[in-house]
């Protein structure tokens, strides 16, 4: 796949709400989740198999484990996932339902701590906070998101990024070795009628990309905030992407059908589908969950 060729789509899921992409090394699949349909999706790119999984809630992200399992975000809380059974069993209960939120998109820094956020299922109230698990357990580190996305961290591991979706805006903090954060900033915002940002990723030259929900494509942006690239794809909501591959070069990008009227769906077949097209710059590699 040469990295000037149109995005492809290589999995035709018509996924609701696409999401969470992870490229799992160790099995060469990638997995990525269904919000809406509360669906876990295994794909194997080598093979063009697939396998997909119904969880008991909404299902925000799926991470791997330091022991070789899973840990999914669903509405109620942290679930460790058995692809092998199809069971989840609650690990840790993140707020009180009574908010109307859920929990919605994660990363895995490379410490092994995991990072997520939450937001408001109604998309009205800014209910959302981003929170951190480690080996000292679960902790609020920052709030009054409606719609939260990321978060995703530099090379390095000093600066995380996370978005405030729907006032357009992906944040930079300072990221301290024991995972404090400190000054926040606006490190890009997307201009009106561009769409909304949705989930970041980092590539290995510590460049920010972004799913443009709405947008129709993927913008990369310089560790500055400078807009270098941005990747058209044919549907409007691009969600998230993920680097995979044996030499992490294949962005492999998750879509959504949600919010489309009857003529927008048929005008984009693929919506939600799962695309896939070649980068210059390989991605970093995909953490596993060290506690949980």
């Amino acid at each position: 796949m040469s990295a000037a060729a149109a995005p492809e789509a290589v999995l035709r899921c018509g996924c609701e709400l696409g999401e969470g992409p992870v490229w799992q090394a160790a099995g060469r699949a990638l997995w990525f989740v269904d919000i809406k349909r509360h669906r876990i999706h295994r794909f194997d790119p080598q093979t063009g198999d697939s396998a997909a999984w119904t969880a008991p809630e909404p299902v925000g992200f799926v991470v791997p484990t330091a022991s070789g399992g899973w840990i999914v975000g669903l509405k109620s809380g942290l679930h460790g996932f058995d692809p092998a059974g199809g069971g989840f069993e609650l690990v840790a209960a993140v707020e009180d339902a009574a908010l109307g939120n859920r929990l919605n998109d994660g990363f895995v820094d490379a410490r092994g701590r995991l990072w997520f956020g939450s937001m408001h299922d109604a998309e009205t109230a800014p209910s959302g906070a981003l929170y951190r698990l480690d080996g000292e357990g679960l902790r609020r580190m920052d709030d009054g998101y409606c719609i939260t996305n990321g978060p995703a961290m530099s090379p390095d591991g000093r600066t995380l990024y996370h978005t405030d979706t729907l006032q357009r805006r992906i944040y930079a903090f300072e990221v301290s070795e024991s995972g404090e954060l400190a000054n926040r900033r606006v490190f890009a915002e997307i201009e009106a009628g561009a769409g909304y940002p949705d989930g970041p990723a980092v590539d290995a030259d510590g460049c920010v990309w972004t799913g443009l929900f709405g947008g129709g494509g993927v913008r990369r942006y310089s560790p500055a905030g400078v807009l270098l690239r941005t990747v058209r794809l044919p549907v409007a909501n691009v969600t998230k992407l993920a680097f995979g591959g044996e030499d992490l070069r294949t962005a492999y990008a998750t879509t959504a059908r949600k919010g489309l009227s009857p003529a927008e769906l048929e005008a984009q077949p693929l919506a939600g589908a799962l695309f896939a097209f070649a980068v210059d710059t390989p991605g970093l590699p995909q953490h596993a969950v060290a506690h949980g």
